[in-house]
């Protein structure tokens, strides 16, 4: 079977989150695309189907040097910030696309939140769980009784041992194992001849 390829793979993912992540009016859907050179981001409102701003690199007022390096996400970050807010968008839901969170779409996520986005929030789902419990007083966590094992010493077996020992013991009652009769009756006819 044929290797798939990185990119098959991320579309792979990216679908499964869509599953689950969806925008709505009150907190549409910050998408981002990254290619080799450059970045998208779109904050898209799922149940109407529009798009309510875009920002790229492929833009003449944001082209910089290259679209594909840290610092072209950081601009495209603030700028979608800056256009979702004159939208009357305040909160997002993120959308990496399938990419890990580390690099240009990092930096991109990261400048939307300073230009402004999600600031009343206070982030997302996770951080909140996170402040929960790190509010409440944590409680050393009790461990479930474990059964008593049998301590083992040099020289001293464990119970469990002892009882294959028994097992492994023949028992005295039980007849010995013998050849069928038909087999011993052959032997001694070839022995007689």
């Amino acid at each position: 079977m044929a290797q798939k390829s990185r990119a098959h793979i991320r579309k792979g993912v990216h679908s499964r989150i869509r599953k689950k992540v969806s925008g709505t009016p009150e907190r549409p859907r910050l998408a981002v695309f990254r290619s080799t050179n450059h970045i998208y981001a779109q904050v898209i409102d799922d149940v109407s189907g529009s798009t309510l701003a875009s920002a790229s690199t492929t833009e003449k007022a944001l082209k910089v040097k290259s679209g594909g390096n840290v610092e072209g996400a950081k601009q495209i970050g603030k700028t979608i910030a800056e256009r979702a807010i004159t939208a009357g968008v305040s909160n997002v839901v993120y959308d990496r696309g399938g990419y890990v969170y580390h690099g240009r779409v990092k930096a991109l996520l990261d400048a939307t939140r300073e230009a402004g986005l999600n600031k009343s929030d206070g982030g997302s789902k996770k951080s909140k769980k996170k402040a929960s419990k790190s509010d409440k007083k944590e409680e050393p966590k009790k461990k479930p009784a474990k059964k008593a094992k049998a301590e083992t010493k040099k020289g001293d077996a464990p119970k469990d041992a002892e009882k294959k020992d028994k097992k492994a013991e023949p028992n005295k009652d039980a007849k010995p194992k013998t050849k069928p009769e038909s087999k011993k009756v052959e032997k001694e006819e070839s022995d007689n001849e």
